[in-house]
């Protein structure tokens, strides 16, 4: 099997301890077990996890893992979330599971390496449903009606999209819902960024598609990547099929870690509030910083904490991120990590002072590049 790097995973492991001002995370500014504990009240937090066995655990996530994802839909029961090593996890588990030789994959490009390379290197023929920022990273429904194929098998899609933060909403999702329905084709959808903006008619694609495949994770929206848990959350059938793949791939996700995410996920509320204004205020802050330096633009995300700022003079993106960072400590993802160069992914959702720094470094060097 050949599969080519993973550009962003390749950036971030090369640079990311190098960075004093970190703006390439698309994590919601991540918590410490500290804030985690005060936040959430959990006053018997540490005595717990004293107690805790150092045994394999719950295989496929504790039982209260379980009720606790299923209550994010509408009809998943909880034997039908299947805990994964993050979203990178649920995301390899349900293409290999289900992708072979000779089938047809179509995704959404620019989006997540593995939606599109997966897929390849498994021998599948994938055809890229081209994003394009002048339709504001928007995809075309027509365009999609002209990939399909009568042995396309999977519809893959970021929603919100990494890199440029843009949502799909629960009406067009059930126009892509229609075209897969006429060849059977299931629709795979990592939905790890959840929009604060309660204008955006949301929807999970589980909650539409019976062949529907949702994929999250407590890494982006619930600011908890250091736990890597994630999930898949599906119909019976599929969750049949996941288990047996799975049982090659992973044996459970550990029992610290597990603990940790049922808390997370049962005080969701204060964590989400939290969260939600810290991204509203920052992305305030960014919006008026992209006003005022000279050629950059963007299409703003949907309140996602994810976004593709567009450098209009400079072409060769990842040299300049390259000297951002040695010059000024700043860390961006370069565009050529999504195959788009001339952008840059720029995570604005950490805390504001750092944001604050980072973009003020960030306006000073361009000037005189």
């Amino acid at each position: 099997m050949k599969i080519n790097a993973f550009g962003v995973e390749e950036w971030l492991n090369i640079h990311e301890r190098e960075a004093k001002y970190d703006l390439a995370q698309s994590t919601v500014k991540s918590f410490s077990m500290n804030e985690l504990n005060q936040l959430t009240n959990s006053k018997d937090l540490y005595s717990d996890l004293d107690k805790q066995k150092m045994n394999y655990g719950w295989i496929e996530g504790s039982p209260e893992f379980k009720e606790e994802v299923s209550k994010l839909y509408k009809n998943v029961a909880p034997e039908n979330v299947l805990q994964t090593n993050g979203a990178t996890g649920a995301n390899l588990l349900a293409i290999y599971s289900l992708i072979e030789p000779g089938d047809h994959v179509i995704s959404a490009y620019p989006s997540y390496q593995q939606l599109y390379d997966i897929p390849e290197s498994l021998g599948a023929e994938v055809s890229y449903w081209e994003l394009k920022e002048e339709n504001g990273w928007y995809p075309d429904i027509d365009e999609l009606r002209k990939l399909i194929k009568k042995n396309t098998k999977m519809i893959c899609l970021n929603n919100a999209n990494n890199p440029t933060g843009t949502i799909i909403d629960r009406d067009y999702l059930m126009k892509i819902v229609e075209i897969a329905k006429e060849i059977d084709a299931y629709i795979l959808v990592d939905e790890v960024y959840l929009p604060f903006d309660s204008s955006v008619k949301y929807s999970p694609i589980i909650d539409l598609y019976e062949k529907g495949i949702s994929i999250n994770s407590l890494s982006k929206t619930y600011s908890i990547p250091g736990i890597r848990i994630g999930w898949t959350a599906t119909n019976s059938e599929l969750a049949d099929i996941f288990r047996k793949y799975r049982d090659y791939t992973m044996i459970c996700a550990g029992v610290f870690n597990d603990q940790i995410a049922t808390i997370v996920l049962k005080n969701r509320d204060k964590i989400l509030q939290r969260n939600s204004n810290l991204v509203k205020a920052n992305l305030d802050i960014y919006k008026e910083w992209v006003k005022e330096t000279p050629d950059v633009s963007c299409v703003f995300p949907a309140e996602v904490s994810t976004s593709f700022i567009k450098f209009e003079k400079i072409k060769d993106t990842k040299t300049f991120c390259e000297k951002l960072l040695q010059d000024t400590g700043v860390l961006l993802v370069p565009g050529e990590a999504f195959d788009e160069p001339g952008f840059a992914r720029l995570g604005y959702c950490t805390d504001p002072e750092t944001l604050k720094i980072g973009l003020k470094k960030l306006s000073d060097y361009l000037l005189k590049y």
